[in-house]
């Protein structure tokens, strides 16, 4: 997410990464109840510095 410098979606941390769609969702699940990232945008993500 960093590198790409704006809140994106699961899909393209999906095709970014190589990763399952499915297994992006559930980390950004984890990482949301963590409070790591934040959703400023629906259904888009971005770290939560």
């Amino acid at each position: 997410m960093e590198k790409v410098w704006e809140p994106v979606g699961a899909g393209k941390v999906a095709e970014l990464t190589g990763l399952d769609r499915k297994v992006v969702d559930k980390v950004f699940a984890e990482l949301k109840k963590e409070g790591a990232i934040v959703s400023p945008i629906r259904c888009k993500r971005k770290p939560a510095k």
